[in-house]
């Protein structure tokens, strides 16, 4: 049976979620969760919640899915023990560094992977699996076909998005509100430019990022068969309205196996729509998926008033109760009482006295005994069994009731519990680099010149197709000594993944021995190509703990987060060698929609295309792998003229990402971080690494 997980943005969420028939609910607890600019709970709100969510047989999953960075690993910590300690059947996590921490912390907590470590494969799922994870929530681009292959084949439980909001980018991969706005999606704090005006092909009124919602209401049997284990509704931020209206829409429609009625989706539309609502990455259609927030409908402040009072004004969620009554002469009377999950309450009554007239008889015990209306309790079962002759006041039965009530809610909302464990002590760093290597990444053949052979990088990363097709170009470095390095995509899903393993053998064949790998679900293409494995910035590297991850992984180095600043790259205890991008367009996100094909009206992967916003900042948009695009900063990173401050920080290597510049440009780029001319970019960044994000 699918699990219904509805999303909690507030304490008056929960109730709406709960009465409206979620089997599940998520909310932020802390300072360390992807909705940081959502009401949060407090300790005692989520106690409080989690308590009210057990009563009524509904599970609470706490979300710390950002990354963390070494001050906050404690803090972090804390905020999961207290969610432990107060009843939390899972957390959501991101950050892999975390996620090892919360393993020795929390050794039987169960954990989440939230779909901000962008799985969208199956060895991503057995990734996240060896690392101690229950369950991964897939990435929201993915088909039914591709969802069905994960679930039937992993080992752990699957969960995926069926309603509400959908990213542009892949989550977890999204850069462009921390770059242009410093409030990072991995953080807590989007912005959602995605949802911004921008000039596309000339047309200023145009919403070229903004999609329809998700809706797979009518969908859910296809799910269920495919062995999904849980539905998520998107919406922490959200108001609580929104929340019943749609969780009781779902859980109807599960309840009843049956499609939503007209009635139903107008509801649904009503409550929040993007011009209505899409189903293109299920099915794999990803045509006319765009959309924006147009005027609210008038009916839709009477729906949420109607819906308010549905929720607020008693309990429809009600947990099945047993009843057994006995009463003897000359003994107290007694009651029992459980639950379907093993929970038992007993309560003792007054002994009865010789009644007056009629005595007790069963049928009116067990009348007394049925009225627990306003509790989250209905009765399914009540016996009574009493000796003739006897009275008890009505009022004294109902006493018995109330207490059995309160015995049986004060045990079923008792938190489990969880065994406890240590921090791991902060790895160990190599011994400190003062010599940083020196890394040319190109995207285009055009980059691949002899000028650039020349300048002798130590290390060329070049993407696994390119080096495959035009492998030629290689030599002139390779007998300089550069080392080439397969860069793999970003997002490769398993119809794709034979042609990326081809590839990559193809290329070991040749001579190549390591790949640069940006997502844990392709590190075992590159090995079982026997190619050594470098980590790319996808692999959002933020801790010492998540670069002590990788080394256990046996990269042989990792690319720090561009989203720290360098005082905090220079703490960072590095047990293996790293790396940071120091100059560049700096990847703002990688979509599965092609923003090319929208603006020319046509397919023109060869030329990049370009985003314009409001402020006159022109984005590049280039095909990647897959037909999926890369939109890519309006300005390039330059730290050439800060080399003190990346020498202090002990980095093995210092790349420079080469991306829309031609073949010259690159090597006057390159000679000026080599100090070899006095080249600097008209319009310049210095990304967050002295400014950092929130």
């Amino acid at each position: 049976m699918l699990e219904l997980l509805s999303p909690a943005g507030s304490p008056e969420a929960v109730i709406a979620a709960v009465q409206n028939g979620a089997d599940a609910v998520y909310l932020g607890f802390g300072d360390y969760n992807a909705r940081r600019g959502a009401k949060n709970f407090t300790g005692e709100e989520f106690e409080k919640a989690a308590r009210y969510c057990r009563v009524r047989g509904c599970k609470v999953y706490a979300t710390l899915n950002t990354l963390v960075n070494d001050r906050e690993i404690e803090g972090a910590v804390r905020c999961a023990r207290m969610a432990a300690k107060y009843g939390a059947d899972g957390i959501i996590i991101q950050d892999v560094g975390l996620i090892r921490v919360l393993r020795n912390a929390l050794p039987d907590l169960p954990l989440h992977a939230s779909t901000q470590m962008s799985i969208h494969n199956l060895a991503g799922a057995e990734a996240a699996a060896e690392m101690g994870l229950t369950r991964v929530v897939l990435a929201r681009e993915l088909s039914l076909e591709q969802i069905r292959f994960i679930t039937k084949n992993t080992s752990v439980e699957t969960e995926i998005f069926v309603h509400g909001a959908l990213c542009f980018c892949h989550s977890g991969q999204c850069y462009m509100s921390a770059l242009i706005g410093r409030r990072s999606g991995n953080r807590g704090m989007f912005a959602q430019p995605c949802r911004m005006q921008y000039s596309l092909g000339g047309r200023m009124d145009d919403y070229p990022l903004s999609l329809k919602d998700n809706c797979l209401i009518n969908r859910l049997e296809e799910i269920e068969d495919a062995g999904v284990s849980c539905i998520k509704i998107e919406g922490r931020m959200k108001r609580p309205e929104y929340t019943a209206i749609v969780t009781d829409i779902y859980h109807r429609a599960m309840r009843e196996h049956r499609q939503p009625t007209k009635e139903e989706m107008e509801m649904l539309e009503n409550a929040f729509s993007r011009n209505g609502f899409t189903q293109g990455y299920f099915d794999g259609d990803k045509q006319n998926m765009f959309g924006t927030r147009g005027e609210i409908p008038e009916d839709t402040e009477k729906l949420f008033a109607a819906t308010r009072r549905s929720y607020a004004d008693g309990e429809m969620r009600r947990v099945p109760v047993h009843f057994y009554t006995v009463c003897r002469k000359e003994e107290n009377m007694m009651a029992i009482a459980f639950d379907d999950d093993g929970n038992k309450a007993v309560a003792e009554g007054p002994m009865p006295e010789k009644a007056k007239r009629q005595g007790l008889t069963d049928a009116y015990i067990v009348e007394q005994m049925y009225k627990t209306g306003g509790t989250p309790f209905h009765v399914v079962e009540n016996k009574a069994q009493t000796d003739p002759g006897l009275f008890v006041s009505a009022s004294e039965i109902n006493e018995m009731r109330r207490k059995l009530i309160a015995t049986l809610s004060e045990k079923r909302g008792k938190a489990p519990a969880r065994q406890g464990g240590s921090i791991p002590a902060f790895p160990k760093n190599i011994p400190a680099v003062t010599d940083p290597n020196v890394i040319f990444q190109v995207r285009t053949e055009d980059q691949l010149t002899e000028e650039m052979a020349e300048l002798k990088p130590a290390y060329l990363y070049v993407p696994a197709h390119l080096m495959k097709d035009r492998f030629e170009l290689l030599k002139p470095f390779t007998d300089r000594g550069t080392v080439p390095v397969a860069v793999l995509p970003r997002v490769i899903t398993d119809n794709q993944a034979q042609e990326i393993m081809g590839t990559l053998r193809e290329l070991q064949a040749k001579g190549i021995r390591e790949a640069l790998v940006g997502n844990l679900g392709h590190i075992v293409y590159a090995t079982n190509a026997g190619l050594a494995l470098r980590g790319d910035f996808g692999l959002n590297m933020f801790n010492s703990f998540s670069l002590d991850v990788l080394k256990k992984a046996g990269f042989l180095s990792a690319t720090a987060s561009f989203e720290l600043r360098l005082a905090q790259i220079k703490d960072l205890s590095k047990p293996l060698d790293t790396e940071i991008i120091v100059y560049g367009r700096l990847p703002l996100m990688v979509s599965d929609q092609c923003v090319i094909k929208e603006s020319a009206g046509h397919c023109a992967c060869q030329v990049p295309g370009q985003l314009a916003d409001r402020m006159g900042s022109v984005f590049p948009v280039v095909k990647e792998y897959g037909c999926r695009n890369v939109i890519y900063n309006a300005h390039k990173l330059y730290l050439a003229d800060k080399k003190e401050d990346l020498y202090a920080c002990s980095l093995w290597g210092l790349r420079m990402l080469f991306t829309t510049e031609s073949g010259r440009e690159c090597a006057e780029v390159a000679r000026g971080y080599l100090g070899l001319s006095d080249y600097k970019p008209n319009v310049l960044t210095r990304g967050l690494y002295y400014r950092g994000v929130d």
